[in-house]
């Protein structure tokens, strides 16, 4: 089913540079495996168990880990009767496929969308969303978070963060196993201190690549959500209450959700705890305003 969300160029273009890349950081992840262990097939063997093995974990479990994470359950129409209509109308609108729905009972006022596919996917909003905003604003929210489901973005962000999981078990796997062969390093750098070296680098890399792709992609549901719903302004009150609703939530409650931060619409950490730019996994509220109001101006224009 094609959707009416509007495509975004950009975004289809990094989201496949996501995927190459992270395909390359395994590839040399293993070869990296492959030359500690004295070119032993029995190393690069080892290597990919681990990593199919942690990317297939995380993209079937994706969706139920972050439900976990932000202490949300599936709701019936029934049970939300409300909030069902608000996705029932958008789906149609958009002619997409109408992903499961969830509440968090966190007060923590946030959203986010996850799952493998569109088929199997969830969105989710906390009851601290539900209490501080207003309908509309609600709505356009769950437009924003339907936007990640029909660009996949969602899919390629659950691929892309196995990259870091895969490097940190592989690395302490193989340092354990690296004990009582001493004699790989020939009085060079120890193989322990490699394997960790390694596994640094490829975390990084895949922290690098993850926080790229999140802040383009927040910008591309934003804008699909303000032109799907003609609501441009009402998106901006909604970001702009939520984001100053952030610096008033106690850090320990902040950190309890912060696991979920990439999937989130506004991540939950206050204004001290704020990284620069580049560590961020969200573009900056200026920047989202700034795009919002263009396209406030844009759809206000004279045709």
């Amino acid at each position: 089913m094609k959707s009416r969300f509007v495509k975004d160029n950009g975004l289809t273009l990094r989201m496949g540079w996501t995927i190459f890349l992270n395909g390359l950081i395994y590839v040399i992840l293993i070869l990296a495996i492959w030359w500690m262990f004295g070119q032993n097939i029995a190393g690069v063997i080892f290597a990919v168990l681990i990593s199919v093995g942690a990317f297939f974990f995380q993209w079937y479990f994706s969706d139920k880990i972050a439900m976990k994470a932000m202490g949300a359950r599936e709701v019936s129409p029934e049970e939300a009767p409300e909030l069902h209509t608000m996705v029932d109308r958008l789906c149609q609108l958009a002619d997409s496929t109408k992903p499961r729905v969830a509440v968090s009972d966190s007060t923590i006022p946030n959203a986010f969308a996850t799952g493998r596919s569109p088929e199997r996917s969830v969105v989710c909003v906390t009851r601290g969303l539900l209490e501080k905003l207003d309908r509309d604003e609600v709505e356009v929210v769950l437009a924003h978070e339907l936007s990640h489901v029909a660009h996949r973005d969602v899919t390629v962000m659950t691929i892309a963060g196995v990259t870091g999981v895969v490097a940190a078990l592989m690395m302490r796997a193989g340092y354990y196993m690296s004990f009582g062969r001493r004699d790989n390093n020939n009085g060079g750098v120890p193989i322990q201190l490699l394997f960790l070296l390694v596994g640094a680098v490829v975390y990084g890399l895949s922290f690098l690549l993850i926080r790229s792709l999140s802040r383009y992609r927040e910008l591309a549901a934003d804008r699909a959500a303000a032109i799907l719903t003609g609501a441009p302004s009402t998106l901006a009150s909604a970001l702009t209450k939520l984001s100053g609703d952030m610096s008033k939530i106690p850090e320990k409650d902040l950190r309890a959700s912060s696991s979920a931060n990439h999937l989130a619409l506004i991540p939950a950490i206050s204004g001290k705890a704020a990284f620069g730019q580049l560590f961020s996994t969200h573009p900056s509220l200026d920047k989202r305003l700034e795009q919002l109001a263009k396209i406030s101006g844009q759809l206000s224009a004279p045709q």
